[in-house]
């Protein structure tokens, strides 16, 4: 496994560049800028057939070895030929010559007051540079048609050689994430084979003596971790690979080691629980001790308590993050701060997740001065426009919450109570990797 280390600025140093840091009242916009300027791009890479390269990042630009389309040619079912003729005659009455098909040509001349009838497709034939629609033509016998199109002009309805994409353009740009219409697009260049980034490989795990795992006795007082399986759906959609370390006792020596065995094994490390202030101190001076560590009370909810920075062990470095143990603060914080973190480790293009403005169905209880991410349902109204709605009690341990829920409500840092009708930002969950 090949990890890139490069030195970069510390944390420290970053902040320092950044106006108004307070560690205690950091704002979700200073700490999103922190991480992105912290992360660096992991090394490596492996070529792939275009079928097994969806979902993964470009790792080198693609450059068209071919222009798109190869040549001229029809972009509908109609009659081919000289537009000349339009200036004097719009309604001209042209003889057919001739038929040109998608993969068999018109070899003949055309000229001046002739036509052929073409497919989509076919290429245009020598002497004629537009195409009318059938619809908007008249049969006048079999081998006569008139156009009936007023406004027509020379030149429509024909695909030029190289508009789509010219032989030598970058037809991807590297850190792209391939989609399945990226594939057809490779495909159509002749492209069998691409080179993408190595997977990112993403260890985490829970802390907590209180929690069990699936299958074991659920004594007083414990609760099962649900953490580790939201984590390995949300890693697994963004296409990580996952190392799960299950859960950790609340012990210094069994912490240091997971931390040491993650950081030698993985990329990245993502924790939950044992961040909050008042946790066992031993977790925040081992991982100051293991490396570059910020510890952040965030002015958001939930997700308020939260560390990040990078750990070293052998040699080896990765990344953590350490989040929130409550199931939906875990949730909200992979979102909105390590899922951008690792995309930009993954060496992927980033861009602010996509928000939408819609009405809120009823108004919204707010205090300016943090951000806050509601769970919501949206769904069209008897009018035709989208409303949302929170989906009841916004604690940040109801998981059902989330699991009802198709939206995050976004409510910014400066804003106050939400009034009925009023538009919110809100992330769709449906389409999010």
């Amino acid at each position: 496994m090949n990890n890139r280390q490069e030195a970069g600025n510390s944390l420290q140093e970053i902040s320092s560049c950044i106006a108004n840091v307070d560690p205690n009242a950091l704002t979700v916009t200073q700490a999103q800028d922190i991480m992105r300027q912290f992360v660096q791009p992991i090394e490596g890479m492996e070529k792939l057939t275009i079928r097994q390269a969806l979902g993964r990042v470009l790792a080198q630009d693609i450059v068209s070895p071919i222009n798109v389309p190869a040549h001229d040619n029809s972009a509908m079912d109609g009659y081919a030929f000289c537009g000349d003729i339009l200036s004097t005659e719009p309604q001209a009455l042209l003889e057919i010559v001739g038929t040109a098909l998608a993969g068999s040509g018109f070899t003949g001349t055309v000229t001046a007051c002739q036509c052929v009838r073409i497919m989509t497709g076919a290429l245009i034939p020598a002497g004629c540079d537009t195409v009318v629609a059938q619809e908007f033509t008249s049969k006048i016998d079999d081998s006569h048609i008139q156009i009936t199109c007023p406004r027509l002009q020379q030149g429509d309805n024909r695909r030029r050689k190289g508009e789509d994409l010219a032989l030598g353009t970058i037809a991807l740009s590297r850190g792209k994430i391939l989609t399945p219409a990226d594939l057809g697009l490779l495909a159509s260049l002749g492209i069998a084979e691409v080179s993408v980034q190595r997977r990112l490989r993403v260890a985490f795990f829970s802390t907590g003596d209180e929690l069990r795992s699936l299958g074991e006795t659920l004594d007083a007082g414990c609760v099962y971790d649900s953490n580790r399986y939201t984590l390995y759906g949300m890693l697994t959609r963004l296409g990580c690979e996952v190392m799960d370390m299950g859960v950790i006792q609340d012990h210094p020596q069994a912490l240091e080691a997971a931390m040491r065995q993650a950081c030698e094994n993985a990329d990245a490390i993502i924790t939950s629980g044992g961040v909050s202030v008042g946790d066992a101190d031993h977790t925040r001076r081992l991982m100051h001790s293991l490396g570059d560590i910020a510890f952040w009370s965030l002015a958001m909810r939930p997700g308020r308590p939260m560390a990040f920075g990078k750990i070293n062990s052998m040699g080896r470095s990765a990344y953590i993050f350490g989040l929130p143990g409550n199931p939906v603060a875990v949730m909200v914080s992979f979102y909105f701060f390590a899922r951008q973190a690792l995309l930009q480790q993954m060496g992927a293009k980033t861009s602010p997740l996509p928000l939408m403005k819609v009405k809120a169905n009823a108004a919204i209880k707010k205090q300016p001065g943090r951000t806050e991410y509601q769970r919501g349902i949206v769904a069209l109204r008897a009018n035709g426009e989208y409303g949302v709605s929170v989906t009841g009690a916004q604690g940040s341990g109801i998981l059902r919450s989330m699991s009802e829920a198709n939206c995050i409500i976004v409510l910014a840092h400066e804003q106050g109570m939400v009034a009925t009708d009023e538009f919110v930002d809100i992330l769709l969950f449906e389409g999010l990797t």
